[in-house]
């Protein structure tokens, strides 16, 4: 029987290949909106369906956006952000 892979086990094989890395590392802001807004989901042990309805759109936008398959617009993050409690902070440094 073969043993399942995770995700991490994968991630940690693949950043040994300097090319690889320094795709991921400059493509990663693009997965910190994602990111941050899976994490304060899972914080406030919300589904994706609660905080669509709470944010007044559907959960297929939630998942989208979950994903990385669609880039939100400023008006839909601050409304993410208000229906898990949170505030929206955009900073340039």
């Amino acid at each position: 029987m073969r043993r399942m892979v995770t995700h991490e086990e994968v991630k940690r094989e693949l950043m040994k290949d300097p090319e690889f890395r320094k795709e991921w590392e400059r493509s990663e802001p693009e997965y910190q909106l994602n990111r941050a807004i899976i994490r304060a989901r899972i914080d406030k042990k919300m589904t994706q369906k609660e905080l669509a309805r709470r944010a007044k759109t559907t959960q297929a936008v939630i998942s989208r956006i979950q994903n990385s398959s669609v880039s939100p617009t400023l008006a839909l993050v601050q409304r993410i952000a208000e229906a898990m409690g949170k505030k929206l902070e955009i900073k340039f440094t």
